[in-house]
């Protein structure tokens, strides 16, 4: 049974170390629930694999003023002042990416490649020490791919069986990490039943989803407002 009561009973089985991967593209289409089932679970150590850590208030960022992420690994981490400050103080552990090469390790991981060759980050530091190679004459880094524990996503519409749709930008990042995880927790905010989804608009397909738990009350953030003086 796909199809979970509450959030605690679609957390099950995280524990403290864990590797996750967390959908969402700034504040945009983040399992926002999910992420505050984690808060309330207490877990710990853990290394979460996400383009951005959230804002300091909300999202990814409120697993982190609880002390309760070990590891990031991240493209873009700008908006998190309190990200800044354990990283700097030596609390947390870092590895920053190129966004593209991030999706593509991500991608790669759940199309079971273990490695591929990328142009990003050639001749800079993050080149240091690893292995390049030329293609027709192009320097390229050796990237592995990445896997993870758990997948937490966010999908706008969903079924029983565990198919999800997203809505726009929240189609970054969420559906390829679906595939990459040994187990991918979905939470919608529509759940439909079988058959109520047109089949020709399925982002992710329910072989990938083995949990989907429907959440309301969501708070439309806004990552930075600019307004007229």
């Amino acid at each position: 049974m796909k199809v979970q009561s509450t959030i605690d009973r679609a957390l099950e089985g995280i524990r403290d170390g864990a590797t996750l991967m967390v959908g969402g593209f700034g504040l945009v289409g983040i399992p926002e629930k999910l992420i505050l089932g984690l808060r309330d679970k207490g877990v710990r150590e853990l290394t979460v694999i996400s383009n951005n850590c959230g804002v300091d208030d909300c999202g990814l960022g409120i697993l982190l003023q609880n002390r309760q992420i070990r590891k990031m690994v991240s493209s873009y981490v700008g908006e998190n002042k309190e990200f800044e400050r354990q990283f700097l103080s030596g609390e947390l552990e870092v590895e920053l990416l190129p966004q593209g090469t991030l999706a593509e390790r991500i991608r790669a991981g759940g199309a079971g490649i273990p490695a591929f060759y990328t142009p990003a980050a050639v001749g800079t530091p993050l080149a240091e020490g690893r292995e390049v190679r030329s293609f027709g004459g192009r320097e390229y880094l050796l990237e592995t791919a990445l896997v993870a524990d758990f997948a937490l996503v966010k999908a706008w519409r969903g079924d029983r069986m565990g198919n999800l749709v997203y809505n726009k930008t929240s189609r970054n990042f969420n559906p390829m990490m679906a595939t990459a995880a040994k187990v991918t927790i979905a939470e919608v905010e529509e759940l439909l039943e079988p058959g109520e989804l047109d089949p020709a608009f399925i982002h992710t397909p329910g072989v990938y989803v083995q949990r989907i738990v429907r959440c309301d009350n969501y708070e439309k953030r806004i990552e930075r407002r600019t307004v007229r003086a």
